[in-house]
């Protein structure tokens, strides 16, 4: 019988802190880019977003999330066999962020690995576990995790900020001779990659004194993505899916993009002909959180449909990367 990899449970974790649209236009009130926020609200449906206290990390944010899901699918952390971790914020350069999760959780038999493609690192991730759980039959269940905590990375002064949301949301995957994971995709242009990131504190260009006072370790955006990418990106990556998968847009029943703009998932559910109702915009409530939206979007839909069926998730970052993953959901822990 064939050996699938299925999500059982989710989770999600967003810090205590709320910030409201209208606590930035006042911290940019005396600013001449104030009347970004407004712009950046009308397109994008970002109304408000969740940031970490000081003493958070974005370790801890994951490991939050990640307990979630352990208790809702009723596993001890030390029954994980691997733990990955999807992020570009990670807690330092090296070592690993989820090796830190890993103790945090007290997940003493599981191997772990990063994985770094900024917003489509949860599918990526989840693509991963599903295909080392085929492959492999050591491993029984994995832990997957997107986490994000770019706010702590911004420059307060640059209105940007207002798309970083921080938190994360996690999966637990396990082995199954029942349909899980279907397939996977993915798109990627690194002729986008100078566009937006931070420039310094890796090997092309060290940290320093000097690059710190000209803000090149803050995340920047140096040039604007042609919002195309994504329209046209999104729609691509959902006919692979479909192509690989052998079943048809009208049988998705959740389809759940990127939140980072509201526009572009009515734009592609259009495209494809996807009634817009099974493709949640949540950025509403919860911002932008980059690696962490895909997951948590997904911990909030199962909150409030335990058993979707047939299931798409498409991420995409900066660099640009993208990636998408379609999968049967029964009814699961989640929400």
């Amino acid at each position: 019988m064939t050996r699938t990899a299925a999500v059982v449970a989710t989770g999600r974790y967003l810090p205590e802190r709320l910030v409201t649209n209208d606590e930035l236009r006042a911290q940019f009130a005396d600013s001449d880019q104030a009347e970004q926020i407004d712009r950046f609200a009308e397109r994008s449906g970002i109304r408000q977003r969740y940031w970490a206290a000081p003493d958070e990390l974005t370790s801890d944010l994951a490991a939050a999330a990640g307990r979630d899901a352990l208790e809702r699918a009723g596993i001890a952390a030390d029954a994980i066999d691997l733990i990955i971790v999807g992020t570009d914020t990670p807690d330092q350069i090296t070592p690993a962020t989820s090796v830190i999760v890993q103790a945090k959780l007290g997940a003493r038999n599981a191997g772990t690995f990063d994985i770094g493609c900024a917003c489509a690192s949860f599918p990526t991730a989840l693509a991963n576990a599903a295909g080392l759980i085929a492959g492999n039959p050591s491993i029984q269940r994995v832990l997957v995790i997107g986490a994000y905590l770019m706010h702590r990375l911004a420059d307060p002064t640059d209105p940007m900020i207002f798309f970083y949301g921080d938190g994360a949301g996690a999966a637990v995957v396990e082995a199954s001779d029942t349909p899980g994971v279907i397939t996977s995709a993915f798109l990627a242009d690194g002729h986008y990659a100078g566009h937006w990131g931070i420039a310094a504190g890796g090997t092309a260009e060290p940290a320093s004194h000097a690059a710190v006072a000209a803000g090149r370790t803050c995340v920047r955006l140096s040039e604007r993505y042609p919002p195309e990418i994504n329209e046209t990106g999104w729609p691509e990556l959902m006919r692979r899916l479909s192509d690989q998968g052998q079943f048809n847009m009208a049988d998705i029943d959740l389809a759940i993009f990127t939140q980072v703009n509201a526009e572009t998932i009515s734009a592609a559910c259009k495209t494809l002909g996807i009634d817009e109702q099974r493709a949640p915009k949540l950025m509403d409530r919860y911002g932008y959180t980059g690696s962490a939206c895909v997951p948590i979007a997904l911990d909030h839909a199962l909150s409030e449909q335990p058993a979707p069926g047939l299931v798409t998730l498409i991420g995409s970052g900066v660099g640009y990367n993208m990636a998408g993953v379609a999968l049967q959901i029964p009814e699961v822990a989640g929400g």
